[in-house]
């Protein structure tokens, strides 16, 4: 049992899922640091306040405070459109640019298995 719980610790999925979760950690709170300390300044200056929580409503009573609704939802929209313009738009021009320089090299080996398909079906129609 000890071996087992040795072998499943030492495991590389997990070794490797761990380090994605500390980095995925740190990942969120530079993005939150972006959001919050240079985005937020922004909206504040165009809109007036970068917290909209003081925005409420009341109905018997009940105060709805949809301004922190608001608030989340901006900084939602603006993490995601961050994440979207600097990492995940240079990630894919990255890969198209990786992909044309490796499909190149990839040619060859189709050419190879055609001519391989060509002389297979030429010894099947010989017997």
């Amino acid at each position: 049992m000890v071996q087992e719980f040795k072998d499943f610790i030492l495991r590389g999925n997990l070794i490797e899922m761990a380090t994605a979760f500390v980095m995925g950690v740190a990942f969120a709170a530079l993005m939150g640091s972006f959001v919050n300390d240079l985005v937020m300044p922004i909206i504040a200056a165009i809109f007036g306040e970068a917290d909209f929580g003081d925005l409420t409503f009341t109905i018997n009573n009940s105060v709805f405070y949809y301004g922190n609704f608001l608030t989340a939802l901006v900084v939602f929209l603006t993490t995601a459109l961050a994440l979207f313009l600097f990492v995940i738009k240079p990630y894919n021009a990255y890969q198209a640019r990786a992909e044309a320089a490796g499909g190149e090299e990839e040619a060859a080996p189709e050419e190879d298995i055609q001519l391989l398909t060509e002389i297979r079906d030429a010894l099947v129609r010989k017997t």
